[in-house]
């Protein structure tokens, strides 16, 4: 009787969650139509185009996959798009040429490069107005974010440099050299999941990876790839780093742990943006040229679809939602500030950090049959767990002090 009990649990779960990333969806803007395609990536078909602003390119999923902002790069604006209901919110005013933007981890700003300005503007995600104006290097354009959200990454195109961004204040950290202009010239910029790594892709005459140590911000190695990469893309679990070679047509895939190249894919004309799948199996690519979006299994290293969108698909960004809420078991939504757990998923180390002081607060994680596997107490805003040898699945975690509490839930893949 038990038995059958937890395997009507277990069924019951998985009706919840859903297999392989269903339900997860992609936004491609497609920068010659004005419009959105939107990709459910479990049967690779195009299930609404909405229509936004003409010149729509950058892109960034919220983390909790309920809104979408996408950059203006002609009207100077961006678009908020609500997952919910693909109802599209009036433009908000940025600097001059938005290029791409992100969302940070807790959802309540968004951070636009304008390349035209040598700004970076914060939007508040509560009112979607202008909260800050930061001036950063020339001709600003890719940008990241470190996983729990404390920082943003910059790249400068006519500089050859990075800016880092305090999240707190609003404020330039620090500038990072990768190279000399013009024989430099960074576009794409990705973070590793630990945030221990940034991969800067330059164009320019180098068409090379700079990989930076964001500790000491010093450039710990350059890779060489295709003609004028682009698009720069980690995978979930850290291993590889995915980069689109415009001119080439194709996707270089780097080795993180031998700073090569492993592979080299050839995909559809001029490719831009890049992402891949939360659980790390497919990787999804946007052709400007072809008006397509190639699909590549990651265990394979083919082009396993390609999907038809609209007019010059570009989706600079994140695309793909980094875990699908909707199908899965809710989270209580966090406040703001709030604990953020990275990376998520993860395999042997969960890092917990918190934007409030934690003082003695408890820590109880458990499993989806409500076990609990984890009681401790965080003495530490900055806290490390080993998970190395728990089982794979979903957790999900209480943080509770005197004055606060948070819930929610991560992976262990």
């Amino acid at each position: 009787m038990k038995n059958n009990v937890i395997k009507l649990m277990m069924l019951v779960v998985a009706g919840f969650i859903g297999g392989k990333g269903e339900g997860q969806t992609a936004y491609i803007t497609n920068a010659g139509a004005g419009t959105v395609s939107v990709i459910n990536v479990t049967t690779h078909t195009v299930t609404a185009t909405i229509p936004v602003v003409y010149g729509a390119f950058g892109v960034s999923v919220s983390q909790d996959g309920s809104k979408v902002f996408i950059s203006n790069l002609d009207s100077h604006s961006i678009s908020v798009l609500n997952t919910a209901t693909n109802a599209v919110s009036a433009p908000v005013n940025v600097g001059n040429r938005p290029w791409t933007l992100v969302v940070i981890p807790n959802g309540t700003k968004v951070y636009v490069s304008n390349q035209g300005s040598n700004t970076v503007s914060v939007i508040n995600t509560t009112t979607n107005m202008v909260s800050a104006t930061i001036p950063v290097g020339n001709y600003p354009m890719g940008m990241a974010v470190s996983p729990d959200g404390s920082k943003v990454y910059v790249v400068n195109s006519s500089d050859a440099t990075v800016s880092t961004i305090n999240t707190m204040a609003d404020t330039v950290l620090s500038i990072i050299h990768v190279g000399h202009f013009p024989y430099d010239n960074p576009f794409g910029v990705a973070v590793s999941p630990d945030g221990s790594k940034l991969y800067v892709a330059n164009d320019g005459f180098s068409n090379k990876v700079y990989v930076i140590n964001t500790a000491t911000n010093t450039v710990l190695d350059s890779i060489p790839v295709g003609n004028v990469p682009f698009g720069v893309a980690v995978s979930p679990n850290g291993n590889n780093v995915y980069v689109t070679n415009a001119d080439d047509n194709t996707v270089s895939i780097i080795n993180t742990n031998t700073n090569s190249v492993s592979a080299t894919i050839p995909v559809g004309g001029y490719p831009q943006g890049i992402s891949i799948s939360p659980n790390g199996d497919k990787i999804y690519v946007a052709n400007e040229y072809d008006n397509t979006v190639s699909v590549i299994d990651s265990l394979t290293n083919t082009v396993t679809d390609t999907i038809n969108v609209g007019n010059e698909p570009v989706a600079f960004g994140n695309f793909i939602s980094v875990y699908d809420m909707t199908t899965g078991i809710p989270s209580i939504p966090p406040s703001a500030p709030s604990i953020t757990l990275y990376p998520n998923p993860t395999t042997t180390i969960l890092n917990i950090k918190s934007q409030w002081t934690i003082d003695n607060a408890q820590l109880t994680i458990t499993d989806l049959l409500g076990n609990e596997v984890y009681k401790g107490i965080l003495s530490n805003v900055n806290c490390q767990l080993s998970i190395d040898n728990w089982n794979s699945g979903i957790y999900f975690y209480e943080i509770r002090s005197n004055n606060s509490s948070e819930r929610g839930k991560f992976v262990k893949e």
